[in-house]
């Protein structure tokens, strides 16, 4: 057991390690060095032995970095964390530490002299312990300790500071990172920021900061600041890290987020109809895209090709569908840009082999995308990546398009019914990450199987209740109205499973919308900002006599 001692001066300001002690100085000899390893538990517990699993790694709050100590005492035990640290004979070391929440004690046994702690009785705020020992002749290893009291409740420790001469242990840096500069506000949404700064040698996390408060945590030199308000104006500053603590704030940077209402894009109606058109001859009626019903707002060329350089993509015209020349085509897309449409380019499908998963390749996706965008006229792309989303990059792949294409981009998604069961699944982490500039998700509600809706029951395919339960997730985690579509095939033909007929179709937009046409699901209220449906795909509506989009456009653009 820890004795208590009496409360000792408390320091507020950070300790300085000096670059050379007045020692050091006049002999020559080596710098202070903090002799701590892992002091700002970046890697966890490695290093500290916690008593009784009463310790743990946390992410909030923090002092510097990334991670702190948290420590939770019993009503028989203290909760102490300790670490041996290799120390020099006969020498002087300043021991510190920042803790807050309940009763905190920092000390060294095992000095060879006077063993040292001091405390404070608890603080709502980060605040320093600091003390010095010095070591006995035949010293060369001390224990130092953290520890709460006796009942009380959790305690928080960070940046645990033993500077002096280095006792062949290995360090942790001795010196807290200098202030990062270059801070610069990149692209801005409606609901989010781009930071970036220059990076800093010896940190190894930054600290964001929005008005004062913390709002992010990363170990990069940049990073997207969301959940922001539209038309507002921020302030942001940044730290640099490390063991040995965390530097001043940057001086500050000034961005303004931008206009509300999600991303429409192009000429998108507030309800419409999306269809897509088959760059390839499957048995489906060929189409040119001017055959194309008029009833279709947005027609997704299907597909964008792969090539060699993971994340680039590229569009080959296929000659199986009629062109004469790639100007003809481009033409054809010019004609429904002054008809009111939109037409933007599918990437993936079944047998797409497109993979964003790393920065480059992100950029690659980017740059290639909006290449073509500006070579064929496509108002923006379709992500329907059917063998795995990777939401990070896909998410930085798609802000860079948006910073390139602006306002006008038209993004949508066609994700698999089980890519949208949960908002932890990669696709619906992406839309949600996306989602100021996102048009419209429209599922696939088909080649699906039975699936879960949002009220926990399962649901077959190929019926209304199928295709409301589960837009009804969507809806309910965190999609806007707007961004929500209902997707399914033309025609029989078209899909190997789950073909429902037109008129179930416009059931279940009048029981989202309206809260008619209901089966036995009925969502608690109605969505009539929903944006409307979808099909695979024109070749096959108009295979069938164009019954699907006569039957369904109508519906769709009728909507409240």
């Amino acid at each position: 057991m820890i004795a208590v001692g009496a409360a000792s001066a408390l320091a507020v300001t950070a300790l300085a390690a000096p670059a050379q002690s007045a020692d050091a100085k006049a002999t020559n000899v080596q710098a202070d060095v903090n002799v701590a390893k892992n002091a700002g538990f970046e890697s966890d517990l490695s290093n500290w032995t916690c008593a009784a699993g009463s310790g743990a790694a946390v992410t909030s709050p923090v002092h510097g970095g990334t991670k702190a100590l948290k420590a939770t005492p019993s009503g028989q035990g203290t909760a102490e964390c300790s670490q041996v640290v290799k120390v020099k004979p006969n020498s002087t070391y300043k021991l510190s530490s920042w803790v807050q929440g309940s009763y905190a004690y920092l000390g060294a046994r095992g000095t060879g002299t006077t063993d040292v702690s001091t405390w404070t009785p608890g603080t709502s705020d980060w605040q320093q312990l600091s003390t010095s020992f010095t070591t006995g002749a035949n010293t060369t290893s001390v224990t130092v300790y953290t520890h709460g009291w006796y009942g009380q409740s959790a305690y928080y420790v960070d940046d645990v500071n033993v500077f002096g001469p280095d006792g062949g242990g290995g360090t942790d840096p001795v010196e807290i990172p200098a202030v990062p500069s270059g801070l610069a506000a990149g692209t801005t949404t409606s609901t989010s920021v781009d930071l970036s700064w220059t990076p800093v040698s010896t940190a190894t996390a930054y600290t964001v900061y929005r008005d004062g408060t913390k709002v992010a945590s990363t170990s990069g030199a940049s990073t997207t600041v969301t959940g922001l308000t539209p038309e507002t104006t921020y302030s942001f500053q940044v730290s640099a890290s490390n063991a040995a603590g965390e530097s001043a704030k940057s001086t500050a940077v000034s961005a303004r987020t931008g206009k509300g209402g999600g991303g429409d894009g192009g000429t998108v109606p507030k309800h419409a109809l999306t269809g897509y058109w088959q760059n390839f001859n499957n048995g489906a009626t060929v189409q040119k895209l001017r055959d194309v019903s008029s009833q279709y707002d947005i027609i997704a060329v299907s597909f964008a090709d792969a090539t060699t350089t993971p994340g680039q993509i590229t569009f080959n015209l296929d000659p199986a569908v009629g062109y004469s020349s790639t100007a003809d085509f481009k033409a054809d897309i010019a004609a429904k840009h002054a008809a009111g449409k939109s037409v933007i380019l599918s990437v993936g499908g079944e047998k797409g082999t497109i993979s964003v998963n790393s920065d480059a390749s992100a950029t690659a996706f980017a740059n290639s995308a909006y290449a073509l965008m500006q070579e064929y006229g496509f108002d923006g792309v379709d992500i329907d990546l059917e063998n795995g989303l990777n939401p990070t990059y896909m998410t930085k792949a798609l802000r860079q398009l948006a910073a390139k294409a602006g306002s006008k981009l038209v993004l949508t998604m066609a994700p698999q019914t089980i890519d949208m069961q949960s908002t932890s699944g990669g696709y619906f982490q992406t839309a949600l990450n996306v989602k100021d500039i996102l048009t419209v998700v429209n599922m696939q509600y088909y080649n699906s199987g039975s699936m879960l809706g949002c009220d926990g029951k399962v649901y077959s395919q190929g019926s209304v209740d199928f295709l409301t339960a589960l837009a009804c997730i969507q809806l309910e985690g965190g999609l806007d109205p707007s961004q929500v579509g209902i997707g399914v095939p033309a025609s029989t033909r078209g899909a190997g499973s789950g073909y429902v007929a037109p008129s179930v179709v416009n059931n279940a937009l009048d029981c989202l919308t309206r809260g008619t046409g209901c089966g036995s699901f009925k969502p608690s209220k109605t969505y009539p900002g929903l944006r409307g449906a979808m099909t695979w795909s024109t070749n096959w509506d108009a295979t069938a006599g164009h019954a699907w989009s006569n039957a369904v456009g109508p519906k769709v653009h009728s909507l409240p």
